[in-house]
């Protein structure tokens, strides 16, 4: 079985600083061959997320193949969208 592509898209900034590692809203990269450029914060809890959508799960409360995650950076506070591409 073959896994499916996860994109992350940063989707919102709600923190009084910018970003540490210079992400903007609207800044996306594929999980598999890109996710060396994303902040080492966001990605530690990125990782849970894309496993749980990659192997067939689903985020309570969120619709199926998405889940949207926040940096645990307080001053910054990214809010990240991970999707299952086709």
């Amino acid at each position: 079985m073959k896994r499916p592509k996860i994109r992350i898209t940063l989707v919102e900034r709600r923190g009084t600083a910018p970003c540490h590692h210079g992400h903007k809203v609207g800044d996306s990269w594929d999980f598999d061959t890109e996710r060396g450029r994303l902040c080492p914060m966001a990605m530690h809890v990125a990782f849970v997320y894309a496993d749980i959508l990659r192997y067939g799960g689903s985020i309570p409360g969120q619709p199926a193949g998405r889940a949207v995650f926040a940096c645990p950076d307080v001053d910054t506070l990214n809010v990240f969208q991970l999707e299952v591409c086709a």
